[in-house]
């Protein structure tokens, strides 16, 4: 899968999130990239993607990012 970097965000526990596109697909992907030292959450798991389904998982704002 070859992916393009749209973005990305550091959260409050010190996750740093990415959102991908894949470019065969135009599917966009968001991804934990790293793991705060300190974050408590099961859904940020390094190197996992990252379901926009789980509201808790990824902040408003990134969830409604458009790309230019």
């Amino acid at each position: 899968m070859i992916v393009r970097l749209l973005g990305f965000i550091t959260l409050g526990c010190g996750c740093v999130i990415g959102r991908y596109r894949d470019l065969g697909t135009s599917r966009e992907v968001t991804y934990v990239e790293d793991k705060g030292e300190e974050c408590a959450s099961h859904a940020h798991r390094r190197n996992h993607a990252v379901s926009l389904r789980r509201r808790s998982a990824v902040p408003p704002a990134f969830r409604r990012a458009r790309v230019a």
